[in-house]
């Protein structure tokens, strides 16, 4: 097999098999076979998006211990990092969403833990749409849903929902896998558009795991795919698992891009940094309020970064920042 021959069948569109994908992955991050794949990945990106990226907002309406217990994240009740529950105001809301708006971002995401009442975000949302500029568009990072409160999320004004399979989901944390299937259809069927990501990635998963994780995402039809690595949670068990390097996770963006049909566009990773965009990676998100993968309760205090920065990010790597709506979403 020969690398080259990959990259001129992903510059012609054609899809990679799995083992394809595999061969890519196998290689030690660091490796001339490695850094090629990179910046073949991050020359496509580009050119897909007319070199163009994005920065979403994102903005938390709660904080509390989470029954779902992905192991991962800080907001498991199993992980005892929060112990109380606290919830934003509407008032609060609407000010954080505004502020991503004038910062420029190009869609502004709202987020809850799963127990969040679902009534409570309709309603919190409904405000928080009628505040923004009517060509902002809105997207729900929520848990599972059905297909009648998907219905009820595209009416409170939302253009996209975030919703992924994580790795070893089912087993790391207790939410069926087939179950996040389940919901990203009914999110479609209600007219939503669905962003993904191969996440969160620790030294743990096998390179078979993480190309059936790029193919499922791709076989979505998302409106975004990407990759990111899993973030150490002081105190947990699973942080005596280690992190990947921005290295290997720049390597996983990249195969991730050339996994993906070119009729997907975008491409995220988590948290911004510039190997990721060298890779490809054409989407960040700015963070306000709780965070996943924080201990502190307002992460813009902690790991989060602002719309400005994450787009100083991109300009570090001479990507151009698009302006207005995401093209990823519209």
């Amino acid at each position: 097999m020969f690398i080259d021959d990959l990259f001129s069948k992903s510059w012609d569109t054609e899809n990679l098999s799995s083992q394809e994908l595999l061969f890519l992955l196998s290689h030690p991050p660091d490796s001339i076979e490695s850094l090629k794949t990179i910046a073949e990945a991050g020359a496509i990106s580009r050119k897909r998006v007319s070199g163009k990226a994005e920065v979403h907002g994102q903005l938390a309406l709660d904080l509390a211990p989470c029954a779902c217990d992905c192991k991962f994240c800080s907001f498991a009740r199993v992980n005892n990092i929060f112990k109380d529950e606290s919830r934003i105001s509407p008032e609060e809301s609407v000010f954080y969403a505004r502020q991503h708006e004038k910062n420029g971002a190009n869609a502004v995401y709202v987020m809850t833990t799963a127990q969040y009442p679902f009534g409570q975000f309709i309603e919190v949302s409904q405000e928080i749409r009628k505040n923004l500029n009517p060509e902002t568009l809105m997207v729900a990072n929520v848990g599972d849903q059905s297909l009648e409160r998907a219905r009820r999320i595209k009416d409170a004004g939302y253009s996209g929902v975030y919703h992924a399979r994580r790795m070893r989901e089912g087993t790391d944390t207790l939410i069926p896998p087939e179950k996040r299937l389940e919901s990203i259809r009914n999110f479609q069927e209600a007219g939503l558009k669905v962003g993904t990501c191969v996440e969160p990635v620790g030294p743990e998963h096998t390179d078979e795991e993480i190309v059936q994780a790029i193919l499922f995402a791709a076989s979505v039809n998302p409106a975004f795919s990407g990759a990111a690595r899993r973030i150490e949670i002081p105190g947990t068990e699973i942080a005596s698992r280690g992190m990947i390097s921005e290295l290997r996770m720049a390597q996983i963006v990249a195969v991730t891009i050339l996994g993906t049909p070119a009729s997907v566009k975008g491409f995220c990773t988590h948290e911004p940094c510039t190997l990721g965009t060298l890779a490809g990676a054409n989407l960040f998100w700015a963070e306000t309020g709780s965070n996943p993968r924080d201990i502190e309760e307002k992460t813009e205090q902690g790991r989060g970064l602002g719309v400005h920065e994450c787009k100083a990010v991109y300009r570090e790597c001479e990507w151009d920042i698009l302006q207005g709506p995401s093209a990823y979403l519209s």
